[in-house]
Formats: structure tokens, C-alpha cells, sequence
């Protein structure tokens, strides 16, 4: 008989720990945070078995690996809504709005995704750079290409990261070779939810890319499958920029609306994840909120392609559920400090400053809600994911400066928010290991 393998060691993750008891947008900020100025997390088994005070975890199990972060802030993973990992080598492409800026950049560099092994590299590289990121869990479109799927997921696999993910459909108004059917979007759609769907931490998500890349046949068959699978989430997007309301009208003339085009054939419900939202009307508004539907904020691509601007005091008063996103190769960033700094200059545009409880949220438990992963991703607290990233709050000679003049926790941390990037992120741990590489 084969002796067991030992089990890990419990290890406790020391220091400064940030956690949220509830919405910081529905309850004053000071009700619903937690801040330990010495605190731990013990780690057991991939996930968080305790938090509290250093020494008495410390006192408490003797026996535990212990890694001190010093003053370091101790924060859930980012969890990043909706991103394009296929769109990883153009990010940053210059001077298009969103229809010629798909036609000039994404279409050809999501051709090349036919080569399984140009996808694996690509794939690899994304998932490095979200977790340089502090970034632990994404939900990513992958191209019409079933390897593309098959490759973020393996790639996620191997450094054990949660990652929701799908073939992205579309059967018109794309170039040859980015064209699949109604039938083949199914069929495809189909076996690769059955191959990963719940396997380890793979979340598979029925992925339209949005009503004017696909006819209304092949969104009824997604609808279908969705119908079939509810426990699947369903990503696409939903009003982005006013040219692309005036297209979806042209194309689905019968519809009420852009949402209507999904809810009219089965797309629309709880599970839903409708990325940008920035043009809704009344009724699309009340209508997700009806169905329990997300919605997710991508700021520096709306600001980069030139999109509008997000309402976030006007959709969360609304009291829809609501993600934050990177969204790249649109948005400019793979980083969500750059994420949330982005929301905030937003939030000044539209006549709301958001707190930076309100950005730690949106970047952890908000968007974990949006995915259904709440309690699972995005908390520190015992049974959730052992995924966190620890940020150094002096990174930087200027953040330094700005921190050493800070009189509360807020002031502390917001320079990170606002100027921070991968040096700010000390480590980052996934299922309790520590993950974070050296991205050249």
C-alpha cells in the first residue's frame, strides 16, 4: 500500500489585513471594513482556515510556516470581470473607436488562435501577467477557436488559478475564419462546457460576443444551451458606444432595445454577465436588475476606445450587482490598481467620487458577486479561496512620499490605487501558493 502523501503544512501569511463585512456602496464605509494593523491568515490546504491578530494565530499554531509581509497590506485577489486574453499582444493599439478597432486590430490577431501553440504562448503569458498583477481570477473571452478555450484553461490549471471562460461565437459581420454557425457554435459551446465545465476551478461561460456578430439563430441555440446548463454563466456585451446602439437597432429592428436582443431568445437571467452597460436605458436597467443579471464596469477601455461613462452611483442606486473589469486589449491596463484608479477618475466625471473601500471592493467581493463566486473568491475569510495579493503601500519614491504624509488607513492606501502597478504587489498567492513571477 502507498504510504499518504503528508499533508502541507499550515502557513500563516502576516500583515496588515483588509477585509469587507458587507457593500460599502449600501452601508457607510466604516461599518462594513475590517482592518487588522497586525494581523495573519492561516492557509490550509489551498484555503483560508482563520484570520485575526498575528500573535494570537501565532500562539495559536505553533507549528505554522510563518511569512511576514511586514506592513504590507494583505488584500482577497483582484478578480477581474471580463477581459480578451487573445487580445494580450495588441494591447495598446493606437487611434480607433470600437468598430474599426476591432475590423483593424482584433479580427487579425484573433485569426492566429487557429495555431494551438500560438494560443498556448499567448495564453501563459496573459495568465503571468495577471498574477505580476495581483490579479487571481479572470473571466476572459477566448476566440471562435475550441484550442483557445482548451489553452486558457490548461494554462490556468497548471498555476491552479479560477477562471471563467468560453469560445467566443460569432456567425457575421467577421472576416473569414472568424465565422462559425448557429450549429457549430452549439455543437462546439457544448463539448467544451462538458470538458471543463467544474473541473478544479474552471468555470466554462456561454459566450456570444455580442447581437451584431451573431445572427438571431445562432443566439436562440446559445439561449438554448444556456437553457440547458443554468448553472453556466453567460458573457457577452451590452451598449458600449452609441455607433454600436444605432447598429444592433439596424439588425434587430423588432427589438425594444439592445438587451431585448438577448432576453428575446433566452439571454438574459441570473448568470448573466453584460460587459460595459454605459448606454442603458430605463427598462434595460430595471430589466437586469429584475432577472439578477451583472453588469461590468470596464473604465480604461470606455476612456481608451473612447466609449462614455459608466454611472456607477446611478447603476449600483439602481441596485443592479456590478463587476470591475480590465477588459484588455480594449482597456489600456492589465493591471487593476490601474483598474480602479481609472473607475475612480471616472466616478469625478460623472459627479460621484467613489472611496477606496468602494475600488478594494469592486476589484474583490464585487466582482466575485457579479460572477457568483461570492464567499468562493474575493474575501478574506475562513472556507474562501486561499487567493491574495500583498501589496507593498511605498512602492514607488512618489507613493512613498505620499504615504509617509497619510493620517488614516484610507490615505494610506489610495496612492497605491492611483499610481501603483506590478511593483506594488509584493506577492501573490493562488490556492495558497505563492505565485507571483518575474515578468520581463
Amino acid at each position: 500500500m502507498a504510504t499518504p502523501a503528508p499533508r502541507p503544512a499550515d502557513r500563516l501569511i502576516l500583515g496588515q489585513l483588509l477585509h469587507f463585512t458587507g457593500d460599502p456602496f449600501a452601508a457607510p464605509v466604516d461599518e462594513v471594513t475590517r482592518h487588522e494593523r497586525r494581523g495573519a491568515v492561516l492557509l490550509r490546504d489551498g484555503r483560508i482556515h482563520a484570520t485575526g491578530p498575528a500573535e494570537a494565530l501565532r500562539t495559536a499554531h505553533p507549528q505554522a510556516e510563518v511569512i511576514d509581509h511586514g506592513d504590507a497590506l494583505i488584500l482577497p485577489g483582484f478578480v477581474d470581470a471580463h477581459a480578451h486574453y487573445p487580445q494580450t499582444a495588441m494591447i495598446a493599439s493606437w487611434g480607433k473607436r470600437l468598430i474599426d478597432w476591432l475590423n483593424t486590430y482584433t479580427f487579425p490577431e484573433e485569426m492566429r488562435f487557429a495555431d494551438p501553440a500560438y494560443a498556448a504562448t499567448i495564453a501563459g503569458r496573459y495568465l503571468d501577467l495577471l498574477l505580476a498583477n495581483g490579479t487571481t481570477t479572470v473571466t476572459s473571452f477566448c476566440t471562435i477557436h475550441p484550442a483557445s478555450v482548451d489553452a486558457l484553461f490548461e494554462a490556468a490549471e497548471a498555476r491552479g488559478m479560477a477562471v471563467v471562460a468560453g469560445k467566443t461565437c460569432m456567425d457575421r459581420n467577421a472576416p473569414d475564419g472568424l465565422r462559425d454557425t448557429a450549429q457549430s457554435a452549439y455543437d462546439d459551446s457544448r463539448a467544451l462546457l462538458l470538458k471543463w465545465h467544474g473541473r478544479g476551478r474552471a468555470t466554462y461561460a456561454i459566450t456570444p460576443r455580442f447581437s451584431p456578430t451573431s445572427t438571431p439563430e445562432q443566439l436562440e441555440a446559445l439561449g438554448a444551451l444556456w437553457g440547458e446548463h443554468p448553472d453556466c454563466p453567460m458573457q457577452t456585451h451590452l451598449s458600449e458606444q452609441t455607433e454600436e446602439l444605432s447598429w444592433v437597432a439596424s439588425l434587430y429592428p423588432e427589438a425594444r432595445d439592445y438587451l431585448d436582443t438577448y432576453e428575446q431568445r433566452g439571454l438574459l437571467r441570473e448568470g448573466g454577465l453584460y460587459g460595459h452597460a454605459i448606454w442603458l436605458t430605463d427598462r434595460e436597467r430595471d430589466r437586469l436588475r429584475e432577472m439578477g443579471a451583472a453588469v461590468v464596469h470596464c473604465p480604461t477601455s470606455n476612456t481608451f476606445i473612447g466609449s462614455g461613462l459608466f454611472d456607477m452611483a446611478a447603476t449600483k442606486a439602481a441596485g443592479l450587482s456590478v463587476g470591475l473589469a480590465t477588459d484588455t486589449g480594449g482597456g489600456s491596463s492589465f493591471s487593476m490598481l490601474r483598474t480602479m484608479a481609472a473607475a475612480y477618475e471616472i466616478g469625478q466625471l460623472s459627479g460621484t467620487a467613489l472611496h477606496p473601500a468602494q475600488l478594494l471592493w469592486l476589484a474583490t467581493e464585487g466582482s466575485a458577486g457579479a460572477l457568483r463566486m461570492g464567499g468562493a473568491i474575493g474575501r478574506l475569510a475562513p472556507g474562501a479561496a486561499a487567493d491574495l495579493v500583498v501589496l507593498d503601500l511605498a512602492s514607488t519614491p512618489a507613493i512613498a512620499q505620499r504615504h509617509a504624509e497619510a493620517d488614516t488607513l484610507w490615505e494610506a492606501v489610495f496612492p497605491t490605487i492611483m499610481m501603483g502597478d506590478d511593483r506594488a504587489v509584493t506577492e501573490t498567492y493562488v490556492a495558497g501558493i505563492a505565485r507571483k513571477p518575474q515578468v520581463a
